[in-house]
């Protein structure tokens, strides 16, 4: 190990210890109890704005810390350029949760995650644009193209059999466990070695397949494979810096399996419409009451629109933006992955599975995964080990996207 390395394993140790205790999402989320209150004066037609204490919190030692790890590394070496933004990205974090509650805190979470009308990748359209695009399509899908098996409830009790199972013949043994959570909002969260399902919740075929490839096989996969770095093991952590590009790997891993469907599109591009929303003024009993106007039960839309309050105040002008990053992380994936093909370097998409890093760094890590300093990823998905199939997918995309669709005509289409 060359001085350089060593020197930047060390701050990466310091800084594995100054997050200890800086949980965004744990911290930012809602007890179970707001959305039982809510829901039950709701149903009475008494429903006001809910009611959300958030923690008092004090990060100043942790991000003093992290600003001498920054101030410490190389900006001139890729660990160093990764300790330095992973810090910022832990301190703006830490500002974050210091403001719960306060129009400061969606600031920062906007400085975090980004906006809805910020262009997709390529000088596209906005996320915000995107997401109208899905709503729409899904909108005009004929329902009655579904099968029936993919209309059947399934409880999160089976699911949690079905989903163990899976896990459990994919690992040859039991490494990530699955668990019912009764004071889980969200319908699933996943961790390195856990899963939790919220206990009560219907779920469908598709929802097991999602859960198996998104937050499985990759949330739980990279958090496994980071912590096999004995160089960079923060790589294990997801700071915020990294959200985009791990949301964007799930999804994609979710398309690339035919696990994903129109409705988890419908609800992706909701949420990012409802951050909009709440951007634009919108509050919560609004963004709410466009959730239960798009379709949603009243569970799932309160839920949906916790997700754009987390952290902010709940009377408009203000929103956790982390949902406006999964149709963006998706297009900057896929589009990754379609240059890795076309520049014949297919291993920086199997290296981008050996932690929870961004699509620059695994770039910038290149040569550090090719003299060992960084390990390959233990764990890898099957559509990502097979690289021919995936191979074989990216060049037809690459070769479809020459095509015109505005300028075939509907017979060319029979």
């Amino acid at each position: 190990m060359t001085d350089a390395i060593a020197h930047h394993a060390t701050l990466d140790q310091r800084m594995v210890r100054a997050v200890r205790g800086i949980r965004l999402l744990g911290l930012a989320s809602w007890p179970a109890s707001v959305q039982e209150e809510f829901l039950a004066a709701w149903r009475q037609g008494r429903a006001g704005l809910p009611r959300v204490e958030y923690p008092k919190l004090d990060f100043s030692d942790a991000r003093a810390e992290l600003q001498a790890i920054a101030d410490a590394a190389d900006p001139d070496h890729p660990l160093g350029i990764y300790l330095r933004e992973s810090a910022a990205s832990w301190a703006a974090a830490a500002r974050l949760l210091e403001a719960l509650g306060t129009t400061r805190a969606g600031a920062e979470s906007v400085a975090l995650f980004g906006r809805p009308d910020q262009p997709l990748p390529g000088e596209g359209p906005t996320t915000r644009e995107a997401a109208h695009h899905f709503i729409q399509l899904a909108s005009e899908l004929d329902h009655e193209l579904f099968s029936p098996a993919e209309q059947v409830p399934v409880s999160a009790t089976a699911l949690a059999l079905q989903l163990q199972g899976d896990l459990d013949e994919f690992f040859g043994g039991r490494v990530v466990q699955v668990e019912l959570d009764l004071g889980l909002i969200a319908k699933a969260a996943a961790g390195a070695t856990r899963i939790r399902l919220r206990a009560g919740a219907a779920f469908s075929d598709y929802d097991r397949r999602q859960l198996f490839h998104h937050e499985a096989l990759v949330h739980s996969l990279t958090a496994l494979n980071g912590r096999n770095q004995a160089v960079l093991p923060s790589l294990a952590l997801a700071s915020p810096r990294v959200t985009a590009t791990q949301e964007g790997l799930a999804t994609f891993a979710e398309q690339i399996t035919g696990s994903i469907d129109i409705g988890r599109m419908k609800r992706i591009s909701l949420r990012t419409e409802a951050v909009a929303m709440a951007l634009d003024g919108a509050d919560f009993l609004q963004v709410f009451g466009y959730f239960l106007g798009a379709g949603q039960p009243e569970e799932e839309s309160f839920a949906s629109a916790q997700r754009v309050f987390r952290g902010v105040p709940l009377s408009g002008g203000c929103a956790f933006t982390k949902d406006t990053v999964y149709l963006r992380g998706l297009l900057g994936v896929h589009t990754f992955f379609r240059l890795a093909l076309q520049r014949d370097r297919l291993v920086l998409c199997r290296w981008l599975m050996a932690g929870k890093m961004t699509l620059d760094d695994v770039v910038r890590f290149e040569p550090l995964f090719t003299d060992g300093t960084l390990a390959p990823p233990q764990w890898l998905p099957p559509w990502i080990e097979r690289a021919g199939g995936l191979a074989g997918l990216l060049a037809f995309s690459l070769f479809a996207n020459r095509i015109r669709i505005d300028r075939i005509d509907d017979g060319a289409a029979r």
